[in-house]
């Protein structure tokens, strides 16, 4: 089977272009299906189509087919269930975050797209697979949508909703969103939130902090590990006097928890989100837990834009006072496919974010290849870049992170050289400060934020010694 997808993935040009004009002759013969009735019809398509693009594409019926827009290869194969991928976990050798032993699909699928041509494709967000579709016909959804057999009813607003729709936040205006808006240079720093009910162990921590930063991130479970709510965390910073960007994951909540979460954040006066897929269970000390990846970053951040733009729910159903949120992104341009990366960018973009903050970089030659190449699209233009850094303490534990974190790439220099420094800890310190004064000068570059799991002093430190405070 795995051969058969390669072999289809490397002829992706011939097999868009059939998919192109079976999907056109499908529409046409519309009268005819109206005819013979969608029911009766998806039963007998569904029958074809499950062994043949079973055989093809290693499709799993989601019933809402990509295919025509990955390069001939299935998304749903990806065990986070990314249909806007590639996700930032890829590891160094093309392979799967989840499993190592398996080729990133959307690796692959990057290759039957650079043969297709077809990138305003790919760039197109993607919603979340419905799940009521599962099994059932992709062919009968394109003709269901194309030929408008079934259109639906435009909903009215219940007249007590009528009366208080469109009204505003309470909430004063983003100072992080404006001061993104004004071109100025921004310092974001991460915290880790506790393992602990006490605000007092976030306040002891924020701390190093005060007038250094612009705002102040907070993880969402990060690596797969429970900690104290990235939404309660943040709160507890905004009420200290910070700006708090709440990081947002898929991995743990489906669209109906994640809808919710979005209007609380919102009501709460927490406006910077941060939309992730999420780090699968495997990487934490809950490996038995089950993932939900019901939808992915792209589709959250989607859905997030439809919320707060149109006013309603994915469902259609209208919200009375949408979420004033300001929305980001993450991004890896540090792994591969690395011509992916800012396409993958450009999706984002589409499906709303307005920043992005990158994974660590360590590797300014590939940040500036793809800050070339962002630029060239405009993309710098139409959302704030902030870079990721941090310090690495020892080489020791820098050949931990590359070995075991996928997404995150140190080269052999900067680990030879804390293998010959005196002091390994004041070296990375050193070379995270050089980092920084390297990637301030590249243009379309927004901002740094500094990130290490529960070492703000050390950071606070990093923004001093750098010049990005004073």
């Amino acid at each position: 089977m795995l051969r058969i997808r390669h072999w289809v993935v490397r002829r992706a040009s011939f097999f868009t272009w059939l998919y192109g004009v079976s999907e056109r002759w499908m529409v046409r013969l519309t009268p005819l299906w109206k005819h013979v009735g969608l029911s009766r019809l998806d039963r007998l398509f569904a029958w074809v189509e499950r062994p043949a693009k079973g055989l093809l594409f290693d499709c799993r019926m989601c019933g809402d087919c990509l295919l025509g827009s990955t390069g001939m290869a299935c998304p749903m194969n990806c065990p986070k269930r990314v249909r806007n991928g590639p996700c930032g976990g890829v590891r160094a050798d093309g392979t799967c975050e989840v499993d190592a032993t398996m080729p990133c699909v959307w690796v692959e699928g990057w290759r039957g797209i650079k043969s297709t041509g077809l990138y305003s494709r790919y760039m197109m967000p993607r919603r979340a697979a419905e799940t009521v579709r599962s099994g059932k016909s992709a062919w009968v959804q394109v003709i269901e949508q194309q030929a408008v057999i079934h259109p639906k009813p435009e909903r009215a607003l219940p007249l007590d909703e009528e009366e208080t729709f469109g009204r505003s936040s309470p909430y004063p205006p983003n100072g992080f969103e404006e001061l993104l808006s004004s071109g100025a240079f921004a310092v974001t720093a991460e915290l880790s939130p506790p393992d602990s009910a006490n605000p007092e162990d976030i306040a002891s921590r924020a701390r190093y902090f005060e007038g250094l930063v612009d705002a102040v991130n907070v993880p969402d479970g990060s690596g797969a590990n429970s900690h104290m709510s990235s939404l309660a965390s943040s709160l507890i910073l905004r009420e200290l006097g910070f700006t708090p960007v709440m990081q947002f994951a898929c991995r743990d909540r489906n669209r109906i928890a994640l809808q919710g979460d979005i209007l609380g954040a919102a009501a709460l006066g927490v406006k910077n989100l941060l939309c992730l897929t999420g780090d699968d269970v495997s990487a934490g000390d809950q490996a038995g837990a089950r993932p939900v990846f019901d939808l992915d970053a792209i589709s959250l951040l989607r859905t997030a834009k439809t919320m707060r733009d149109n006013a309603h729910f994915m469902s259609g159903r209208p919200i009375i006072t949408p979420p004033d949120v300001f929305l980001g992104a993450a991004l890896n341009p540090f792994i591969p496919p690395f011509d992916a990366r800012p396409f993958r960018l450009a999706k984002k973009i589409a499906a709303g974010a307005q920043f992005a903050q990158t994974q660590f970089c360590y590797d300014i030659e590939r940040l500036k290849s793809f800050m070339e190449e962002t630029r060239r699209l405009g993309l710098h233009q139409r959302c704030h870049i902030l870079v990721g850094v941090g310090p690495l303490i020892s080489a020791k534990s820098a050949n931990w992170i590359r070995s075991h974190v996928p997404g995150i790439h140190i080269p052999d220099a900067l680990i030879k050289r804390l293998q010959d420094a005196r002091n390994e800890a004041e070296e990375g310190k050193r070379i995270c400060v050089e980092l920084i004064e390297q990637i301030r000068p590249i243009a379309g570059v927004s901002g740094i934020h500094v990130m290490v799991h529960k070492h703000e002093r050390l950071l606070a430190e990093i923004i001093r010694d750098s010049g990005l405070r004073s």
